[in-house]
């Protein structure tokens, strides 16, 4: 079989760019440290841990609305802004 210079480099710019997409996803969850516009973000496993809490208190919660949340890739992130806000609002 054989495959034409352009079609071969188009397909190396292909395969280069996905190899560059998933390096930066794991730069990133290697990282430990999700931030979106500078604000740092919690996972489930992070909150559980920091509130003493279950992972179905956290499912109550944003069932509930007490609790905001975004969801990117499938999974459930927290600003820190809006966890130390319930912990001031839950504490007075």
């Amino acid at each position: 079989m054989y495959i034409d210079k352009e079609n071969f480099v188009a397909w190396m710019e292909r395969i280069m760019d996905r190899l560059d997409m998933q390096d930066k996803k794991i730069d990133r969850l290697l990282s430990g440290h999700n931030y979106l516009n500078g604000e740092k973000l919690l996972d489930n496993q992070d909150l559980c841990f920091m509130l003493k809490v279950s992972t179905k208190t956290l499912q109550r919660y944003r069932k509930k609305g007490i609790l905001p949340y975004l969801t990117l890739d499938g999974k459930y992130f927290y600003r820190a802004s809006d966890i130390h806000k319930l912990i001031r609002e839950r504490t007075d």
